[in-house]
């Protein structure tokens, strides 16, 4: 029987925007033989589409919820070679959305968010009038306790989906799996605060599965908000002010 396929495609797409995903897709299934979460399949890709195996979505159950949460446990556990590194093997741009995500390479989390996840962002929508002024400052404040290592720890960079919410979390009849992808090295906690952003069904039974496989650190719930300061900038930047007020009260708490 042939493979049903799901085709996006997009004239005049952004270079590499598809090229990236498929990147993006094919990194993080590198892990699902070792037992990390399953992804959707690459057909093809090109240069104003790609093509993934379609997925015949079920009911979201708390057994299926669970699962997926040890899964997506050992694939950030399949790692990556520092904060900010794009999936290997591809030089070219990234994407979150319709945004470009800068890459680097950094030892430490801190400076790495701060730079390349807050400020670029921060930057885009106080300019364009959706992040008011202080609303920036505070967002400037918490780049530089950052900066400082305030909120590092000594967990090594993760394989990151990098845009986890829950429109990107597919329960298919056999279990979930994941598509449209911003995957980059990063911190285990970003991933876990994108699914409680917007909400996630059986969220509780992900955390619970993810935690029995991998545990968490003290204190984890307290840093959500700053995991997901990025996610709400980069709203702000595409989807107007309302967001850049919820990022301004983020940052005020961690500033």
């Amino acid at each position: 029987m042939a493979t049903e396929t799901f085709r996006k495609h997009r004239p005049g797409a952004p270079e590499g925007f598809f090229r990236a995903e498929a990147a993006g897709l094919r990194w993080l299934a590198e892990a699902t033989e070792d037992g990390g979460a399953r992804i959707a399949r690459v057909i093809d890709a090109g240069d104003e589409h790609i093509e993934i195996e379609r997925v015949a979505e079920g009911s979201p159950s708390r057994a299926a919820a669970e699962h997926f949460g040890r899964a997506l446990a050992l694939t950030h556990a399949s790692g990556a070679a520092g904060f900010g590194v794009p999936p290997d093997g591809w030089d070219g741009p990234c994407y979150i959305g319709r945004q470009l995500l800068p890459t680097g390479r950094f030892d430490s989390w801190g400076p790495f968010y701060a730079q390349l996840r807050l400020l670029p962002y921060a930057d885009a929508a106080h300019r364009i009038g959706t992040l008011s002024g202080d609303g920036y400052a505070a967002v400037r404040a918490v780049c530089d306790r950052l900066h400082g290592g305030d909120f590092d720890d000594a967990a090594r960079p993760s394989r990151i989906h990098g845009d986890l919410w829950a429109g990107n979390v597919l329960f298919a009849r056999d279990g979930v799996v994941l598509i449209d992808p911003a995957a980059h090295g990063g911190h285990r906690e970003t991933d876990l605060a994108m699914l409680a952003l917007f909400g996630a069904p059986h969220l509780e039974a992900i955390l619970g599965g993810y935690a029995e496989a991998a545990g968490l650190e003290p204190g984890w719930r307290e840093r959500i908000g700053l995991h997901q300061l990025h996610p709400l900038l980069v709203h702000a930047v595409t989807h107007g002010p309302s967001y850049g007020a919820q990022a301004a009260l983020v940052a005020r708490r961690y500033a």
